[in-house]
């Protein structure tokens, strides 16, 4: 099959990495994978773009060399992935329209109160154009498929759960040992997190966990490190309030590749990270997939990830006593930390695993497509 992929809110190949792109990129090689034949239909970023006049040439312009490129590559689907408000979809439902060819949406959002804001309408209406264009709708987060529910038939409707490839996140022996020297933890347990630094609720979260262990190793008699994977513009603010709060006792892995970071969870023996709103959060399913029990909010997309209280202790947002009790009960507990890792790798594998998970979105998609595909 012949597929045209467009994803307007971070195109292919950005040098940001982010819990999006992994998708993207991961949904796009699978497909490769399975002997499809992909275009990429452009890298246009629409991220805000309908408050940027100056960008609308641009945007004309892109439409019109998409559409030659399209026309040559005769597909027999578009794919776009992740469409909302803040970056709708501005090329795939004319493109598709005029060209006769089904268009389709994965990880679509649809939140009627960005309707009622000055500054978001121009994008909710956008996006629903995009919705309501497209012929099937793909989802991997429970919430948003309620909400596509209020104007889409359930019939152009699929959940997909969301997942890694469990094979790239496997416990490595030699690794632990290697991160343990590395880091030089001693007899402390080893506490990781890993996201962004950029200036949002990332690094809120990044010092909220911060000042919650500050406050933890006051009163355990179990010591530990905390070790954060990542970088970013805000590093110098998180590093200053380590400093402050847990002088000693916080080491900054910086930003790791994606393939290697099993090395890193490997060292580890417990993943916290708060995830404020977190959408979905790869980081607590690859984290589980090495034999890592977690602990975080229970909020936004984080509960269709872990196994609350058997592969994950999950509290009420910012309840730092809660917080710190459960990070406290696995600090004490060897036997537990290690029961609930052995239950989140075998959860990750039965439940949210990749190939699994895509297969099942594939045959849907070829069906979607087959009318055209039989016609030609």
């Amino acid at each position: 099959m012949r597929i045209c992929f467009y994803a307007p809110f971070k195109p292919l190949y950005h040098p940001n990495p982010s819990g999006d792109l992994i998708i993207a990129t991961g949904l796009f090689d699978f497909l490769q994978k399975q002997g499809h034949e992909l275009l990429i239909a452009s890298t246009l970023r629409s991220r805000w773009i309908y408050w940027k006049p100056w960008l609308f040439p641009i945007l004309l312009k892109e439409r019109i060399a998409t559409r030659k490129r399209v026309r040559d590559f005769a597909p027999d689907i578009w794919l776009t992935y992740h469409s909302y408000y803040k970056s709708p979809d501005l090329l795939g439902p004319g493109i598709c329209r005029e060209m006769n060819i089904p268009y389709t949406l994965f990880q679509a959002i649809y939140s009627t109160k960005r309707q009622r804001k000055l500054t978001t309408a121009p994008g909710f209406y956008l996006n629903r154009r995009a919705l309501l264009a497209a012929g099937h709708l793909f989802t991997n987060r429970e919430n948003d498929l309620e909400n596509l529910r209020r104007i889409i038939s359930s019939d152009k409707l699929s959940y997909i759960k969301p997942g890694i490839f469990p094979e790239q996140f496997l416990f490595n022996k030699e690794a632990r040992l290697q991160m343990h020297k590395k880091w030089d933890s001693g007899k402390s347990i080893v506490i990781l997190s890993a996201a962004m630094f950029r200036p949002d609720v990332k690094t809120e979260g990044l010092i909220w966990l911060i000042k919650t262990l500050a406050s933890l190793a006051n009163t355990t008699s179990r010591p530990f490190k905390l070790v954060i994977a990542g970088d970013g513009s805000e590093r110098r603010i998180i590093e200053k309030m380590a400093a402050r709060h847990l002088p000693g006792c916080v080491i900054f892995a910086g930003k790791i590749e994606r393939k290697q970071m099993y090395r890193f969870y490997s060292g580890g023996d417990i993943f916290a990270f708060p995830g404020i709103r977190e959408s979905l959060g790869m980081v607590f399913l690859e984290a589980q997939s090495c034999g890592l029990p977690v602990v975080a909010f229970d909020n936004g997309g984080i509960p269709e990830v872990v196994q609350k209280n058997t592969t994950a202790f999950l509290t009420k947002a910012f309840a730092e006593d809660k917080f710190r009790i459960a990070i406290n009960q696995l600090l004490q507990d060897a036997e537990q930390r290690h029961i609930m890792g052995n239950a989140a790798a075998k959860y990750v594998r039965k439940h949210h695993d990749l190939k699994k998970n895509y297969l099942h979105f594939e045959t849907l998609l070829i069906n979607h497509a087959q009318p055209i595909i039989q016609a030609q």
